[in-house]
C-alpha cells in the first residue's frame, strides 16, 4: 500500500515568530534585572496565627498518624481544623502571633537604625549588646528615679 504525504513528512518552514535571535539582534534587548541580594542579618518575620497553631497541630497529627509522610495531608488537614475552630479557640494564636510580632517590629527598628547608620558591626551582634544594655539601664534608671522621688518628697 502506497501512503501519500502527510503534513510530518513535509519539509518544515522557519516559522520567523519562533525562531531565536542570535547575535546582534538579541543585544538590543534590555539586560534582564537581578533580584537585590537577601541580607542574612535581616530579621525573618514573625509566623501568622495560622502557622502558630500549625506548629502546634503538626506535632499532634504525627502523633496520631506516624506512618503518614505527605505533607500536603498535613497542611490540608490543618487547614481544615483552622477554619472549623472559633474565634475563641483562635484567641491564643493570635496573641501568640501578636507578640511575636511586636518582638519583630522592635528588632526591624533596630536593624534599620544599623543600616541606615552604616554600622560595622553585624547586626545579630548589635542586637544582643543593645538588649543588655537596655536591662541594665531600665534597672538603674528605676533604682535612680525611685530615689530622686524619696528626696523630691521629703
Amino acid at each position: 500500500m502506497k501512503r501519500g504525504k502527510s503534513k510530518a513528512d513535509a519539509p518544515k518552514k522557519a516559522d520567523s515568530k519562533l525562531s531565536v535571535k542570535k547575535g546582534p539582534e538579541r543585544a538590543s534587548k534590555k539586560p534582564r534585572k537581578s533580584k537585590a541580594d537577601k541580607d542574612p542579618n535581616k530579621p525573618k518575620r514573625p509566623a501568622s496565627a495560622f502557622f502558630v497553631f500549625m506548629e502546634e497541630f503538626r506535632k499532634s497529627f504525627k502523633e496520631k498518624n506516624p506512618n503518614n509522610k505527605s505533607v500536603s495531608v498535613v497542611g490540608k488537614a490543618g487547614g481544615d481544623k483552622w477554619k472549623s475552630l472559633s474565634e475563641a479557640e483562635k484567641a491564643p494564636y493570635v496573641a501568640k502571633a501578636a507578640k511575636f510580632k511586636t518582638e519583630y517590629t522592635k528588632k526591624i527598628a533596630a536593624y534599620n537604625k544599623n543600616q541606615s547608620g552604616g554600622g560595622s558591626h553585624a547586626a545579630g551582634d548589635e542586637d544582643e549588646s543593645d538588649k543588655s544594655k537596655s536591662e541594665v539601664n531600665d534597672d538603674e534608671e528605676d533604682e535612680e528615679g525611685t530615689e530622686e522621688e524619696e528626696e523630691d518628697d521629703e
